[in-house]
């Protein structure tokens, strides 16, 4: 298990979130923004980074998921300032009036369950957690998911992005180069049959194509589905999985629901490239993330324990997360 990288992971998608929510009023081209011309004030997150906050500090505590602990403390950090999903909204507010997590994510959509991309959207920092152990990713990938989407197709939306997450994380460990259809081709092998694995596999066909072209045919976020997120947006990723600006300035470029693409490309590329730049690899600009919305105390006091103490095991760092994330 790889804490490092899950926090990495999670600095990659709540700046890509937070950039993205704040692009389209901000003011500035996406060249100024790659320039470091930045406007002036605070980029906050929204639900993304929320959420992903919550399952990280799930995982830091516990190791694993636990599904009724999760739906839980999802509803308990539920805030409406933070733009949730209409969907999302009906299904938290009904875990925190005593729904079972399981019985209110069913009734979603007519009693289908829900296929939109939220479940996605937050569980790149849990692949990169886990990086090494695909089983492993797959099957928390799973459990995170369900607690809000049942439907067969948002849980293999998660699944994705996690596997997406996983893989450049282990190569960045241990320093294996990741080709961009041998990354696609691994995530295809572990998704079941399904509009997912269908699309993904255009995705795959598309590599090479110019960004306009893979939007027209994989779609940008706009439907929030996870169907209409998730293939995209491992499409950019291996596009650009040693440059993070250039990931997360596709997202911008193509329109849709950017805030939710540009988390996910960011969770899965800063899995590999990390914050900074170092030969080969163009991580999160510190800057960035310096606008970007502080996270929560119990992610931040984790990443500066662990820094200081380098030397000490996970065990120690896991101790951190019992000691500063609430108890319930």
């Amino acid at each position: 298990m790889h804490a490092a990288l899950m926090l990495d992971s999670l600095d990659g998608l709540s700046v890509g979130e937070a950039l993205g929510q704040q692009f389209p009023v901000m003011g500035r081209s996406i060249p100024d923004i790659l320039a470091g011309n930045l406007p002036a004030g605070q980029w906050d997150w929204t639900d993304d980074t929320e959420m992903a906050c919550t399952l990280v500090a799930e995982l830091g505590r516990h190791d694993g998921i636990d599904q009724d602990r999760l739906a839980a403390r999802f509803a308990a950090q539920w805030e409406p300032r933070r733009d949730y999903g209409f969907a999302t909204v009906g299904t938290l507010r009904q875990i925190r009036d005593g729904v079972h997590w399981r019985v209110a994510a069913a009734a979603a959509f007519g009693g289908q369950g829900s296929c939109g991309n939220g479940a996605a959207m937050r569980v790149a920092p849990l692949g990169a957690y886990y990086a090494g152990d695909p089983e492993k990713v797959v099957a928390e990938a799973v459990r995170s998911a369900q607690v809000t989407h049942l439907h067969t197709e948002g849980v293999a939306g998660a699944v994705a992005v996690a596997l997406a997450a996983g893989q450049p994380a282990h190569a960045r460990v241990t320093g294996t180069p990741l080709a961009p259809r041998e990354f696609i081709t691994a995530v295809i092998d572990r998704l079941g049959d399904g509009e997912m694995s269908q699309r993904v596999r255009r995705a795959r066909a598309l590599l090479g194509a110019p960004t306009h072209e893979a939007v027209q045919v994989l779609g940008n976020g706009s439907r929030v589905t996870a169907q209409d997120t998730v293939p995209f947006t491992l499409w950019v990723a291996s596009t650009h999985l040693d440059d993070y600006p250039a990931a997360i300035a596709t997202c911008l470029a193509a329109d849709g629901d950017i805030d939710t693409t540009s988390a996910i490309v960011g969770g899965i590329v800063a899995a590999h490239t990390g914050r900074g730049s170092r030969p080969g690899r163009i991580g999160v600009p510190e800057a960035w993330v310096a606008t970007r919305e502080p996270l929560p105390s119990w992610v931040s006091t984790v990443r500066a324990q662990r820094r200081q103490k380098s030397g000490l095991g996970f065990g120690r760092i896991r101790e951190w997360f019992v000691s500063d994330y609430p108890v319930f």
